[in-house]
């Protein structure tokens, strides 16, 4: 029998009560980044580095806008969450892809790794839900990246590139302080504690050590980042592209940790599958 969005994630143990709030607030993320896209004519800043000098640049925007709010409002529907994860995981692969010559220019900054690192959590999200809401037929050549096994490799993926995001915040460490709210004391402190955060996250997930509980610490991580900068910079600029950019991002990113975090099998749950 097909598996449905409606149905139990029986393979891991897991229920849509779960599942479906990480989704939908994935989708959000997709559908704001989305109609920014269409707003400006334009993409996500230093997120999507498509060069000025590309041809049709303006209009592949758009396309990208339309392709982001069509998938991000097809994941909130069972007749469409099956097609609308086959486009938008290729798609993030390509936009992850468009980090990939900075690591070979410039590997020694690590500002690369950290840029590629945030994109390739927001891959590993999409990559969960193709992997458990695809539906593909029986002998596809992607059946490797699909099912428990597919699940298994966007875990261990997310686990390996959190930690440079969490190693940023020791070398730009500075810079990591001044986004910290000015009303919580000990700024640099809270930089080195996160940043530690990400890091203990990345590896328990990648060890197996409360792995679960680990990817929600970081998906709350970064959701209280983004609500707790990104949303005072919105109220402060209303008007501002990059800090409604780097929201939805942030959102987004952090909704796909989320994503990862309600597909990891506890082992309570084996149990009872078994």
């Amino acid at each position: 029998m097909k598996q449905t969005i409606l149905q139990p994630l029986k393979q891991e143990g897991l229920t849509t009560s779960i599942q479906q709030p990480a989704m939908t607030f994935f989708a959000a993320g997709m559908i704001g980044l989305g109609v920014l896209a269409l707003t400006f004519g334009d993409f996500a800043l230093v997120w999507q580095p498509v060069a000025a000098w590309v041809p049709g640049r303006t209009a592949l925007a758009y396309v990208s806008g339309v392709l982001m709010l069509a998938t991000g409002i097809g994941l909130l529907f069972r007749a469409t969450v099956a097609w609308s994860v086959r486009i938008l995981f290729p798609y993030l692969i390509l936009w992850s892809l468009l980090k990939i010559p900075a690591l070979f220019v410039a590997p020694q900054i690590e500002g690369v790794w950290l840029g590629f690192g945030e994109l390739a959590v927001l891959l590993s999200g999409g990559w969960v839900l193709f992997a458990r809401l695809s539906e593909l037929k029986a002998g596809s050549k992607l059946a490797s990246i699909s099912g428990d096994k597919g699940v298994r490799i966007a875990k261990y993926f997310f686990a390996i590139w959190v930690i440079p995001i969490g190693l940023s915040h020791f070398i730009y460490l500075k810079e990591t302080a001044n986004f910290v709210p000015a009303w919580l004391p000990f700024r640099t402190g809270w930089a080195c504690l996160t940043g530690a955060g990400h890091i203990a996250c990345g590896l328990a997930v990648l060890f197996s050590v409360i792995p679960r509980v680990a990817a929600m610490l970081e998906a709350a991580m970064i959701g209280a980042f983004t609500l707790l900068v990104w949303g005072p910079a919105i109220i402060a600029k209303p008007r501002d592209r990059f800090a409604w950019t780097a929201f939805f991002i942030s959102w987004a990113i952090g909704s796909a940790a989320w994503v990862v975090a309600s597909n990891i099998a506890t082992k309570r749950s084996v149990l009872m599958d078994e």
